[in-house]
């Protein structure tokens, strides 16, 4: 796809962290991308013991994100991309400190810590005309994207319901155990952001619903709860949504579900069928159509080949995750050549989450905090 290899930078991810060799795993796949310069940890010994481990050289890695986007803009052979894997309250400024030199994003979600920041990355992404992707991987999965042409095909009709669940129990874990939560930055207001559970799988369990279903959230009464024990932050929300359009819809979001790992269903109903999913059988789409019975889709020939690439590799029962951060990586780089080249990226690639996204997430995010707050008063995104 690409001429050369990307040049790409890592802020976060360093030694020990999953997600930070789930990127660069991704990364690496299809040689789209090279990892050549980090800010991995947050101290500068332990970025210099995380990008040895990671093949960046000795002299590209940096204390801070300010000294990797001033040193990396000032070379000629500087990164042209930088992956951002920091707690949440990071986000921004890290991303702000690239964009304003001209680099593309690749971020982790949510955006930002809260919408004040996702406003302002916004209106900076847009101004300074960039690439700018947010990886909620699951928009990646093969049948969550077949899901998602399906609903667009008309096939389901006018969507009249949207449901999700996102359960995860490492929280009730804690509490049994009678630990607190200790240094987990998921659980500190002040690197979470405005919320917690919410924020984290609740973001997710929102962006699948919106990009699948392709309609606009109009109003949620919400209802947030903590662990005051673990954090003061919620650990668990219910609430119920209104679509523009007149579709309604429920989210379910805790981490503090005892005996579950990691739970995520999704359904959408509309007036000639229905879709259902779930991550613990993610290579299995279902759908009922008027009419007709019941089916259950499975992925293409070319998307069992993608997953086969990360079997083999020895990730099986995996292979979705890493096959979703993939897509969203060979997407962002596609969008990257396309953007040097002064052409129109592949449509495929513009499935990935933008900027946009990201901002439509906070602002759920956002209302579901001010709709809590208010005793789960209905409360508008806009």
């Amino acid at each position: 796809m690409t001429r050369h290899k990307i040049r790409l930078g890592m802020v976060g991810g360093g030694a020990g962290s999953m997600m930070g060799n789930l990127h660069r795993m991704a990364a690496a796949k299809d040689d789209n991308f090279e990892l050549v310069a980090g800010a991995l940890s947050s101290t500068a010994e332990r970025a210099a013991v995380s990008a040895q481990a990671a093949g960046i050289p000795a002299d590209r890695s940096y204390a801070t994100f300010e000294e990797m986007a001033n040193a990396e803009a000032a070379r000629p052979d500087g990164i042209e991309a930088v992956a951002i894997l920091t707690p949440n309250h990071l986000h921004a400024p890290a991303a702000r400190a690239f964009i304003e030199r001209g680099i593309h994003v690749i971020c982790e979600k949510p955006m930002t810590a809260n919408l004040a920041e996702a406003e302002d990355l916004a209106t900076l992404v847009a101004a300074k005309n960039i690439v700018f992707v947010v990886t909620h991987s699951y928009s990646g999965f093969p049948m969550i994207r077949q899901a998602r042409e399906i609903v667009r095909s008309g096939v389901l009709g006018n969507i009249r319901s949207v449901k999700a669940i996102y359960f995860q129990g490492w929280m009730a874990d804690l509490e049994s155990a009678g630990a607190n939560a200790g240094p987990v930055w998921r659980t500190d207001p002040a690197r979470s952001g405005i919320a917690g559970t919410v924020a984290d799988v609740g973001s997710h369990a929102f962006h699948m619903a919106r990009y699948v279903s392709g309609i606009e959230l109009d109003a949620v009464a919400a209802d947030l709860s903590a662990l005051g024990s673990i954090t003061t932050l919620d650990c668990e929300a219910s609430m119920l949504l209104r679509f523009k359009g007149g579709a309604k819809g429920s989210l379910w979001c805790s981490q503090a579900a005892a005996g579950h790992t990691n739970t995520f269903d999704l359904a959408i109903h509309g007036s000639k069928g229905a879709l259902r999913w779930s991550v613990e059988t993610p290579g299995e789409l279902h759908l009922a159509t008027v009419g007709r019975s019941p089916e259950v889709l499975t992925p293409s020939s070319e998307q069992a080949e993608e997953l086969g690439h990360w079997t083999q590799m020895g990730l099986t029962g995996l292979e979705h995750y890493f096959a979703g951060f993939a897509k969203i990586y060979e997407d962002a780089a596609e969008l990257i050549v396309a953007y040097k080249e002064g052409r129109a990226p592949d449509l495929r690639a513009a499935l990935s989450p933008d900027v946009k996204d990201g901002l439509a997430v906070m602002r759920f995010v956002d209302a579901a905090v001010r709709s809590s707050r208010a005793n789960a008063a209905w409360t508008s995104p806009d």
